[in-house]
């Protein structure tokens, strides 16, 4: 890579965000290996530019710096170990960006058998849901070592508007967890502000406009109000990675004796609507609990 140009940048998961933080990364002009499960899924983006590589092994002997956004820790370990895993086929030097929602136990695992193989690792999950992927607005909440975190800065950049580095290996998936905490609760009390309007014989949309630009305003309430009052439930965001996430959290606090009520109820009432079926959905179908109780 010479002095001027841009790195490589492999990119391995190309669902519902993947996909467009992607696209922002070619239209930046960087150069873009591919690798997802399902080829069809990144038929766009090879047409945009991107070029596809058929494993992650693959991608990773090709890239400079390596960005996996896949679903569940268990799809993280699944790439990132083994023979035919990122850590053992990247490229000594080059940089891993893991953007998936996992574990800090995990991420500090990935971070620690990387060095191994000079091979820099930071854990940099984000916040924003589809609109943000879209837009370039995510917020990035980034752990592994500064000075990695400053040299992919402007990676970071081109997909989001807020990428803030948090600490060591593991403190961006801590953040993240803190991000979700407070989104559960959240997400209870906009629902049932929307339920409580419609009940009272209010018009929801005049409802959202009042209490938006109040103290009850917050970016859920923003933008996956609206898309309750229009009925449509598409996942910017799975209801079934929201309750991975919560779980993920719940199990860090009872490693340090801390019991969360609010982010226990808010993943009862999401593991209910998703065994309703709406497991696939956006998290703003939990408007849909309050209809399984009547």
């Amino acid at each position: 890579m010479g002095i001027n140009e841009k790195p490589t940048i492999g990119f391995v998961g190309t669902g519902v965000m993947g996909k467009s933080m992607a696209h922002r990364l070619l239209h930046a002009g960087y150069p873009l290996h591919i690798y997802t499960r399902t080829k069809e899924k990144a038929e766009e983006l090879m047409t945009s530019g991107a070029n596809w590589q058929a494993s992650v092994a693959d991608v990773a002997n090709h890239s400079d710096v390596v960005i996996t956004m896949v679903g569940y820790p268990s799809d993280v370990e699944e790439i990132y170990f083994g023979q035919r895993g990122i850590i053992e086929n990247a490229r000594p030097q080059s940089v891993v960006i893991d953007m998936t929602t996992s574990s800090p136990e995990l991420a500090s695992k990935i971070a620690e058998e990387a060095a191994k193989k000079e091979v820099s690792v930071l854990d940099a999950p984000v916040s924003g849901g589809d609109i943000g992927a879209r837009n370039g607005k995510l917020s990035i909440m980034v752990g592994g070592e500064q000075k990695i975190f400053e040299k992919v800065a402007p990676i970071f950049e081109e997909l989001g508007s807020q990428y803030v580095w948090q600490g060591l290996a593991g403190a961006g998936q801590f953040t993240k967890m803190c991000n979700q905490i407070a989104i559960a609760s959240t997400m209870i009390g906009v629902t049932e502000a929307l339920v409580y309007a419609e009940k009272s014989g209010l018009d929801p949309d005049t409802v959202l406009e009042s209490i938006s630009g109040g103290a009850a305003g917050s970016w859920s309430l923003s933008n996956l109000t609206p898309r309750v009052i229009k009925r449509d439930f598409s996942p910017g965001f799975f209801v079934k990675h929201f309750i991975k996430d919560m779980k993920i959290a719940l199990d860090s606090a009872e490693k340090m004796e801390l019991e969360l009520p609010g982010l226990r109820l808010a993943r009862q009432m999401y593991e209910q609507i998703a065994e309703s079926g709406e497991e696939n959905s956006g998290t703003q179908a939990l408007y849909k609990y309050y209809g399984l109780q009547n």
